[in-house]
């Protein structure tokens, strides 16, 4: 478990390279939980999976970095600096650098999400 209040799961280790994989069944959902699995961990920048199990969201934070949400099954609700956004399956949406953002419960859903790290904020 990687936060105290909450059930989150987290799985550092990266998936095996040169190999296919289908994202969506990368990770589960877990019970009353939010799941991330490293796709690719960098310097650069990072790519992880989620899931969210209904009733689960993430608190409102703010990264000096862009990261890109895209939505792989389900639907989400992405707040960004007090603005709902409504994705769904096969939808991103790019949060800026320095604004607060959270997730809000809107049932089961998995997301991918892209952190690039260029160093320039």
């Amino acid at each position: 478990m990687d936060n105290n209040d909450k059930n989150e799961y987290l799985d550092n280790s990266e998936l095996e390279k040169s190999k296919s994989h289908i994202i969506v069944e990368i990770i589960e959902y877990m019970a009353n939980a939010v799941v991330i699995k490293t796709i690719i961990k960098k310097s650069t920048g990072n790519i992880s999976i989620m899931s969210f199990d209904s009733g689960e969201g993430l608190t409102e934070k703010t990264s000096p970095f862009d990261t890109f949400a895209q939505i792989i099954e389900g639907k989400a609700e992405i707040v960004i600096d007090s603005k709902s956004n409504y994705l769904e399956s096969g939808q991103g949406i790019i949060i800026p650098a320095h604004a607060p953002n959270f997730i809000k419960p809107n049932g089961r859903f998995k997301m991918i999400q892209t952190i690039i790290k260029s160093g320039y904020e």
